[in-house]
Order: structure tokens, then sequence, then C-alpha cells
């Protein structure tokens, strides 16, 4: 696929803010294609309470860039891969972070990376990646057109053709589609597209799969609707397959106690 660089067009995005409450912000950017392809979203969160804030990690299908700065840590910049099971983590008191949301293939044309090592992990970069810095972490806004002009600059000039309408098929059909209907889709074989997501990302395309459609879901959920509208086989089979990723049942994933579930919060005001 040929790719047009145009940085006026990528500059052009739609934005969302939620605030879960007085002391926990968080926001992000989604941009147009060509970029959307590549980068899901532009964000930051910032905890500015006193304590820290309890949060479950769920797993999302994306790959985050993440620079960041606690009163208990310096700034830093770590890239964590994709997850396939929940996590609960402590955002430290007066934390705030910058990050950017990758798509498998933004992983491998803009980062030019395997991130197969750190699955349900993560690992350090230069605290220079990018040459974004502390003081970048005063302006969203200024850190977001930083950061576009940037992806501009890497975003590639042409990307094999069978990834590109690989990923427009996963994404259409939220993960429900059939690793052999794929093959047939995009005459690249089976064998050959798990191998390729096994050594770039570090699990099959089924897992991957699965993982979407866990995220669309989670759309249903937020809106109260706590039964299978996707290709669950049926009741306990989505409850199955929620308290698998999220670590409780939808019933109790809806109700969110103390805006833990970050990414269903979201959701819920959009």
């Amino acid at each position: 696929m040929d790719i047009i660089k145009t940085n006026k067009k990528l500059l052009f995005a739609v934005k969302s803010t939620t605030t879960m409450n007085n002391h926990f912000h968080y926001r992000f950017i989604v941009p147009e294609k060509p970029l959307a392809d590549f980068v899901e979203n532009i964000g930051m969160f910032q905890n500015l309470s006193d304590k820290p804030k309890e949060v479950v990690l769920m797993p999302d299908g994306r790959i985050d860039l993440f620079f960041l700065q606690s009163e208990t840590a310096a700034f830093h910049v770590t890239l964590i891969g994709l997850e396939t099971v929940p996590e609960q983590r402590a955002i430290p008191p007066h934390t705030i972070a910058f990050k950017v949301s990758f798509k498998p293939l933004g992983v491998e044309y803009i980062l030019q990376t395997s991130i197969a090592d750190i699955v349900n992990s993560a690992k350090n970069l230069s605290t220079d990646f990018w040459n974004v810095n502390v003081n970048d972490l005063k302006d969203f806004d200024a850190f977001h057109q930083k950061i576009i002009l940037k992806l501009s600059e890497l975003l590639p000039s042409k990307i094999d053709e069978r990834k590109c309408q690989l990923f427009d098929l996963i994404y259409a059909s939220n993960g429900e589609i059939k690793v052999q209907e794929l093959s047939e889709k995009i005459a690249w074989s089976s064998r050959e597209i798990n191998r390729y997501f096994n050594k770039k990302f570090g699990l099959s395309l089924n897992a991957f799969c699965k993982i979407l459609r866990f995220k669309a879901s989670l759309e249903h959920i937020a809106q109260g609707r706590l039964f299978p509208e996707l290709n669950f086989a049926d009741q306990n089979h989505f409850i199955k397959e929620i308290k698998k990723f999220s670590g409780v049942v939808p019933s109790e994933l809806l109700k969110n106690k103390d805006d833990r579930f970050i990414l269903l919060s979201v959701l819920k005001e959009q």
C-alpha cells in the first residue's frame, strides 16, 4: 500500500476527554488516516491525588509507549507489550504520563521492532527517545503536536499489502474472523500468518482476535448490556471470556467500583 505523507492531514483528529474524578484525569486524541492504521490514539493520564490510584489494566490489543514522571520516580520512557491477562497496578501520587498507543502495524513500521519478548511485560527505552523530555509533560497539546510531527516523519511510504488487508479485516470484524478465512481472502497461508504474529508480537492471531472481541464487548457492557452480542457460544462462554480478560464477571465489571477499570470508564463517557 502506498501512503502519501501529508502533515496537514495528520493534524486533523477526533478529540475525547474524560475526567474520572477531581484527582484523576484521562484524555486522548484519535488520529485520522493514514496515521490511524498505525496509531490508535495519543493520550495522557494524571493522578493529582496524594494517594496511589488503584487500577486494573485489561488486554486491549494496544502497545503503549509511555513518557512518565511521578513523585517517586524520575522521568522515564517505557514500551509496554501486548497484554493477555488483567493486571492490578497502583499509579503513584502526583504521576503524569503521556503516551502513544500503537496498533501492531505501528510497532513494525514506525517503531521498527519486535515486541515478542515483552508480552505481559515492558522494557525501558532511552530517556531521550524521540527527543521527548520532562518539559514536554507540561503541555499535552504541545506534546501531541510534537508527536504528530515525529510520527509523520516515520510514516512508511509503503507497507506489505497483505498485512494492510489482514489488519483491516481483523479490526472490521472485531476479531470475529477465522484464520482460514483471512488466509483465503488475502492469499497468505494460515501457517505464515501465525508465524508472523508470533515472531513480531509474541502471540497467535487467534489470541489477538479474542482480545479484540473482548474489547468490543466492553462497549456493550459499558452500556449495561450484560449478554453476548458477538460470536460467543452462549452466556456461559461470554462470562468466562470476560472474566478471563478482566478478572471479574460482567456484572461486577459494570459496577466498576472506584473507577478502577479505566478502559471501561472511558467507554462509558463516549
